[in-house]
C-alpha cells in the first residue's frame, strides 16, 4: 500500500474496516487525465464506471485490498474518502433569518 496517496481520511477509515475483501469504502480516484486501455481494465475490473480517457476523477466503492492494489499503479495520483452524505430533515424559520 502506498500511504502517500491516500488522504488521511482514507487511511483512517482502513484501520477501522475488519473484512479486507469487503467492498464497504466510498472513494474518488484522483488519476492521470490520459489512461491507456490497461488502465482503463484495471478500474473496470473494480467497477469503477464510466471509465474513459479524458476524464481525471472517478468515484467507486472498494475494498481496502482494491484500494491497496491501486495506490501502487502509477497512473494513480491519489485517492480520497468520500463521505457519506446525510440530507437536512429540518424546516428552516425563513422569518428568523433576519433577512
Amino acid at each position: 500500500m502506498n500511504y502517500q496517496k491516500l488522504d488521511a481520511a482514507l487511511a483512517t477509515a482502513l484501520n477501522d474496516v475488519q473484512n479486507s475483501e469487503e467492498t464497504s469504502l466510498g472513494v474518488f480516484i484522483h488519476t492521470e487525465p490520459i489512461l491507456n486501455s490497461t488502465a482503463t481494465a484495471v478500474l473496470e475490473s473494480f467497477g469503477v464506471s464510466g471509465v474513459s480517457s479524458g476524464k481525471d476523477i472517478f468515484t467507486a466503492t472498494l475494498s481496502p485490498k482494491a484500494i491497496s492494489q491501486l495506490s501502487e499503479q502509477p497512473w494513480v495520483k491519489y485517492l480520497k474518502r468520500s463521505q457519506q452524505l446525510s440530507l437536512l430533515n429540518r424546516k428552516i424559520n425563513i422569518g428568523k433569518l433576519g433577512v
